[in-house]
């Protein structure tokens, strides 16, 4: 195809050369014969030999100078003529005499003409001038005519060497051709135009076909390609092509790992709530592929994984536990102690029944409160306290309560790992209302007197959950490390990996306006503390009846005297 391209081409040019090339030769002929004519015209004395009244001559004055002029200049014919057109001087002297051929009235009427025409003499480029006198005026004309074959010899001539600049030229463009094809075929593996298309196509197929997002860029780090499952895990869009991943996706760890910043295989990341696994693989023009596959599911299964596994491990501690009592109460029994089997067993019983109320009367939405007792089981496994902080009281009024456990159990969880071995380890767990910054200044001013402190049901109140605990702790400049995803100092387990707990805390917090952050406990451990602006329904909802106001962060249900901060202490296992 490139040689019928770069033969057709050459032809092409070759042809568009050669036609106006006749032509000019054409008209550069006629010029020289009308110069030939002028040199011939402007001859002295040659007007006074054509007026002196003697008449044309085979062998007189005119047809000698006309004669030697032709032989000089290598013309076909020299005419000289007076103003009838009677011929003075003609190659051929027979003719000397004659009326010329052809129409000699421009040049007597004084202009100058020069073209290719038909004579005596046959075809020839001719020129033909006025001859005048000294005064001006015309008193005859000199018409000179070279013979055509002339002009067609020197086409002649010309062409093969036009021809054979044609020929290398297109030598040149065949072995440029070949050199490009070499070097396409090279790069296409050899495949031709029908396969590159079906390859496209079934790309097209098969990257808009797979269940993993796949993003390309080019070597300038801009976004080329992006498939429909990466447009749904990212939120891309096709406007994003052409930008960069910080561009398009923002500041963050995904963008970072897009652009080459993170480096490793199965890198984790958070993206818009989704857990993603990432990989990214740099190509030879210096870009880059990454694939993106959505472990959200996975890692929801795995953290349910984890939550039966807590509840495994709080149902084994509580029949541990279960199981020293009853050995207990049956060697009472056996020593005839009935009254001090009963008195340990109601002492028994009102413990957990204690710690459950506590737990209801401070922690008032059902699932959080669940959520609670269960961790206190596994941390008394545990040789762990949990306690709640005084001034805890959460209404029964949360939007979300299953997001707000995930992010009270991470919490927890994380503070249980951290003291889990230690000598005395406490967890300590505050849950409160935030109150709405500047509502009390509102009301104070539209009704002139002091407005008591209460909730604004108008609008959703705020949240605070703090977590502390007295283990190890975290320094300082590892504490902003701890909410990246992957990040993690514990072994991975079974079912995934680590390091996406507090990442997906501080993403929760932040999705709905809050904050997370990690400092020092008053006990030297960390503590972790969660802000969320709008937590709480404005109004109670509805069959939560008076449970928002109930008991004080000191006091238990029915009024009883309260734990206070020792809320959650266990009982020590036997």
């Amino acid at each position: 195809m490139q040689l019928a391209v770069v033969t057709g081409v050459t032809a092409v040019a070759t042809g568009l050369f050669l036609a106006p090339f006749s032509a000019q030769l054409d008209d550069q002929a006629s010029r020289r014969a009308l110069a030939i004519a002028q040199a011939t015209a402007a001859e002295p004395g040659l007007d006074e030999l054509v007026t002196d009244g003697a008449g044309p001559s085979r062998r007189g004055p005119v047809q000698r100078l006309a004669e030697r002029t032709r032989r000089a200049t290598g013309a076909s014919y020299i005419v000289v003529m007076d103003t009838r057109g009677i011929r003075w001087s003609h190659a051929e002297p027979a003719r000397i005499g004659e009326r010329v051929s052809t129409d000699p009235g421009p040049a007597l009427a004084g202009r100058q003409v020069h073209h290719i025409d038909e004579g005596t003499l046959g075809r020839s480029a001719r020129g033909k001038v006025p001859l005048r006198d000294d005064t001006g005026r015309v008193v005859g004309a000199v018409s000179v005519g070279i013979a055509y074959d002339s002009v067609r010899d020197r086409f002649t001539r010309a062409v093969p060497g036009l021809l054979a600049y044609a020929g290398g030229a297109l030598g040149v463009g065949a072995l440029a051709a070949l050199l490009v094809f070499r070097r396409l075929q090279k790069r296409t593996h050899d495949l031709a135009f029908s396969d590159i298309t079906a390859l496209l196509a079934e790309r097209e197929a098969m990257l808009h076909g797979i269940r993993e997002g796949v993003v390309a860029l080019d070597a300038g780090g801009r976004i080329r390609l992006v498939n429909d499952e990466a447009q749904r895990l990212l939120g891309l869009t096709s406007g994003d092509i052409g930008r960069t991943p910080f561009e398009a996706l923002g500041p963050g760890r995904t963008a970072r790992l897009l652009a080459g910043e993170v480096p490793g295989a199965d890198v984790l990341t958070v993206s818009g709530g989704r857990v993603l696994v990432a990989n990214r693989m740099p190509t030879k023009d210096g870009g880059a592929v990454a694939t993106l596959r959505d472990r959200t599911e996975l890692e929801l299964l795995g953290r349910e994984l984890d939550g039966s596994q807590g509840l495994i491990d709080a149902l084994r501690a509580q029949d541990h536990e279960h199981a020293n009592r009853l050995h207990l109460l049956l060697g009472l029994l056996q020593l005839g102690m009935v009254e001090d089997a009963v008195a340990y067993l109601s002492e028994a019983v009102g413990v957990h029944r204690a710690t459950a109320e506590e737990i209801s009367a401070h922690i008032q939405d059902p699932l959080l409160a669940a959520l609670l007792v269960g961790k206190a089981t596994v941390a008394a496994e545990r040789g762990v306290a949990l306690r709640i902080a005084p001034g805890t009281l959460l209404p029964d009024r949360v939007v979300d309560p299953s997001e707000l456990a995930t992010v009270l159990g991470n919490l927890v969880d994380n503070a249980l790992d951290a003291t889990a071995g230690c000598d005395g380890g406490r967890v300590e767990a505050l849950l409160r209302q935030t109150p709405q910054h500047g509502q009390d200044e509102h009301r104070e001013a539209s009704s002139g007197t002091a407005a008591p402190k209460t909730a604004d049901r108008r609008r959703p109140a705020g949240l605070t959950l703090r977590v502390s605990d007295n283990g190890p702790g975290i320094p300082p400049e590892r504490r902003e490390a701890v909410f990246t995803e992957g990040w993690s100092t514990k072994r991975p387990p079974a079912h995934g990996r680590r390091g996406l707990g507090l990442a997906l805390v501080r993403r929760l917090a932040e999705r709905h306006g809050g904050t997370a952050e990690v400092g020092e406990s008053a006990d030297g451990g960390a503590e972790f503390t969660v802000t969320l602006p709008e937590a709480l329904h404005p109004e109670p909802r509805a069959g939560s009846g008076p449970r928002d106001e109930a008991a004080p962060p000191g006091g238990g249900p029915g009024g009883a005297p309260g734990r206070g901060s020792a809320g959650l202490t266990p009982r020590p296992h036997r």
